[in-house]
């Protein structure tokens, strides 16, 4: 033989354990406890059995604390367990991972079957969750009417929201026939929509206790509702199959009154916060309108016809003043050169030379007084014919003709029936006086 191939007795233990492990992995089963131990170390060690075997068992601190109860020998129990080796004997063992009285596993076990095939199927899934609204005003409550969770949900609804209102559901939530009433009732309230929102529940008790709401029935009723659940069911470290279904889960029936209502303090402030945004947001709104009348008003001013008229008129004015000065100007020089002329001719003696210059020069004055006549006269003749033009297009002249012109309540020329709305007023311009409409009618 190889000495490749010969194994130690550790390495033997070690693939016989990884053989158990893989080969079974986790198991449920039901015994007899006996020779239960409990070391300083804090583990237990007992063997299960029944009529025929028996198995060496070992439950570690880590686990064994959260079993709530400690076994006795002879007491049937239920426990989930790996199956492995203990490697330093070679002994095959279970490491019990949970430990529970046969009769509450056995419920538990149906706890958990029910569960994996339920989240298999998708109903445990955040993606059919349904948000709460953000503004609940009713509140419909499936629980017993006599019972202590349904008087601390309205204690502490009436306290936070008194403005809430409340139907209430009433059903059994223990027995044989508490799972159909509580399925039925949440039926009921989908069909009747007069809720904004469901809370589902009951006060603690017993794994049996709670167990209506582990039956597939009332899972199946809650993930087709229409309307949002809350599950309050029991205590916070109390977990059904409602819970894991439901749109939100509250770890009791009170704390799921407080997720469906809100505080009214904290009501007044928010609403108030909100009412000084506002009325920031208004004055800046305001402030925004006003400006923007402001330029409307300036620009209506500026575009006025008696505005473009008046302006118009002005730069003619100017323009009058400016040729008036500029013929000025040209008789001052022409002026200035006839003195100059003077001049020379008195330096110059003969007569018949000073004769003939003056007869030029008064020709020259002829032709001056001509030509600046006749300059102011073709000045004249264009301010006239450009205040005409001017006129023509005048809205004034329009109205001299038995036109009118018509504005808004915004002062805008109406040209187009688009521009105003039945029962708007209008101002209708005349050549004397105004009229003040309302419209009745528009006809396109």
């Amino acid at each position: 033989m190889q000495n490749s191939s010969v194994l130690s007795v550790k390495d033997l233990n070690q693939i016989v354990k990884d053989l158990l492990s893989d080969a079974i992995g986790q198991v449920w089963l039901v015994g007899e406890v006996s020779n239960f131990s409990r070391p300083s170390s804090g583990h237990w060690y007992f063997s299960l059995k029944d009529d025929s075997a028996q198995v060496r068992c070992a439950m570690f601190r880590n686990s064994n604390f959260r079993a709530g109860f400690t076994p006795q020998n002879g007491q049937q129990v239920l426990v989930k367990a790996t199956v492995t080796l203990y490697e330093a004997r070679g002994e095959y063992q279970l490491v019990i991972d949970k430990i529970q009285p046969a009769g509450a596993g056995l419920l538990q076990q149906k706890f958990e079957q029910l569960k994996k095939r339920l989240s298999d199927e998708g109903l445990f899934d955040a993606i059919y969750k349904k948000p709460l609204p953000e503004n609940i005003r009713t509140v419909g409550i499936i629980t017993s009417s006599t019972g202590a969770a349904l008087h601390d949900i309205c204690q502490i609804l009436k306290r936070r929201d008194p403005s809430l209102h409340l139907i209430i559901y009433p059903t059994q939530v223990q027995g044989s026939e508490a799972a159909g009433q509580i399925a039925k009732m949440i039926q009921i309230a989908n069909i009747r929509q007069e809720c904004d929102v469901l809370i589902v529940g009951r006060g603690g008790g017993s794994l049996e206790d709670l167990w209506s709401f582990n039956e597939e029935v009332v899972a199946r009723a809650i993930f087709a509702s229409q309307l949002p659940i809350v599950s309050a069911v029991g205590h916070e470290i109390d977990f059904t199959i409602a819970d894991f279904v439901a749109d939100v889960r509250a770890a009791t029936p009170s704390a799921a009154a407080e997720l469906v209502s809100q505080d009214s303090l904290a009501q007044v402030k928010r609403l108030q916060v909100q009412e000084q945004h506002l009325s920031m947001a208004m004055d800046y709104y305001l402030i925004q309108c006003r400006e923007k009348l402001n330029k409307w008003r300036h620009q209506l001013q500026t575009q006025h016809p008696q505005a473009k008229l008046a302006k118009q008129l002005n730069m003619l004015l100017t323009y009058r003043h400016t040729l008036y000065d500029n013929i000025q100007q040209y008789l001052l020089r022409q002026s200035n050169r006839h003195n100059q002329l003077d001049k020379r001719l008195s330096r110059v003696s003969p007569q018949n030379k000073i004769h003939y210059l003056q007869q030029l020069v008064g020709q020259k004055q002829q032709q001056i007084t001509h030509l600046a006549q006749q300059k102011l006269t073709q000045s004249q003749h264009q301010f006239v014919l450009q205040t005409s033009q001017l006129n023509s297009v005048s809205p004034l002249a329009t109205l001299e003709r038995g036109y009118s012109v018509t504005t808004n309540q915004n002062k805008a020329v109406v040209r187009f029936s688009e521009q105003v709305t039945v029962g708007e007023l209008i101002i209708t311009r005349l050549k004397k006086g105004k009229l003040i409409s309302q419209i009745t009618k528009i006809d396109e």
